[in-house]
């Protein structure tokens, strides 16, 4: 459903840390993604997901990505509203993305699913 909230990524510096408390209050079990990453995603629902990131290194927070139809049309709209986007990003066999900025500068993420999404060139 477009609009719907269906990943948030946890930005931590310590993401073993992370896991074992949000593990541990909400049962949530991780995986990495892809293995060996300090990405670590759990499936919080069948339309929903959540990741403990530490790929951002000294970023903590969180970002919400919400469900689009088609990422290439939304982009546009975020821009022309005053916010910020950047370029959509595959992830493999999964779906694409976008990371926005509203005009108060509070993170987003734009998602399309599309099994057919390629390896990043």
């Amino acid at each position: 459903m477009p609009g719907q909230i269906v990943h948030t990524e946890i930005l931590v510096d310590d993401t073993e840390a992370a896991r074992a408390f949000w593990g541990s209050l909400f049962g949530w079990e991780f995986e990495a993604y892809p293995p060996g990453s300090e990405y670590h995603m759990a499936r919080i629902s069948e339309t929903s997901g959540v990741a403990i990131s530490g790929m951002e290194s000294g970023r903590s927070g969180t970002r919400s990505y919400f469900d689009v139809t088609d990422i290439d049309t939304e982009i546009s709209p975020v821009k022309e509203l005053g916010g910020q986007a950047e370029d959509k990003m595959p992830v493999p066999s999964m779906g694409w993305f976008a990371t926005c900025r509203d005009p108060h500068g509070n993170e987003f993420g734009l998602w399309q699913d599309d099994a057919n999404a390629p390896m990043p060139e």
